[in-house]
């Protein structure tokens, strides 16, 4: 995201930050209550957004659905909350950052505690 100008990066970042707000104030489906949006990329055109999340329980498929249904809604919603000419047309994803990053650290704590658990012959190499 670092190529991006820095007024599209604003943009995105307010983007996130009002969706995430019409999710928690306005949607009323039960299927987006436990999604965070964790980032927004926009097309130097602000034509497109693509809005990652990622959720704690449920269907990621089942979400994307939902938000995919809700993208309507929430344009109407981001128009009335922010100045811009057009608002970006939504696309959701699945952030799997977060798992990959729990996954990643779950396997460095099972290589330190098998680690502690065969101690190395260090003073000997010395």
């Amino acid at each position: 995201m670092s190529h991006i100008n820095p007024r599209a990066r604003r943009i995105a970042e307010q983007i996130r930050a009002e969706l995430a707000d019409i999710l928690r104030r306005e949607l009323k489906d039960p299927r987006v209550h436990d999604v965070t949006l964790t980032s927004v990329e926009v097309t130097s055109d602000l034509e497109h957004a693509k809005v990652w999340f990622t959720l704690l329980t449920g269907d990621r498929d089942e979400v994307r659905k939902a938000l995919g249904h809700a993208a309507g809604f929430l344009r109407t919603e981001l128009s009335h909350r922010m100045r811009l000419r057009s608002v970006p047309k939504l696309v959701f994803a699945y952030d799997e950052s977060v798992e990959r990053g729990a996954y990643l650290s779950e396997l460095i704590d099972r290589v330190v505690a098998e680690d502690k658990q065969h101690p190395q012959d260090d003073e000997t190499q010395g």
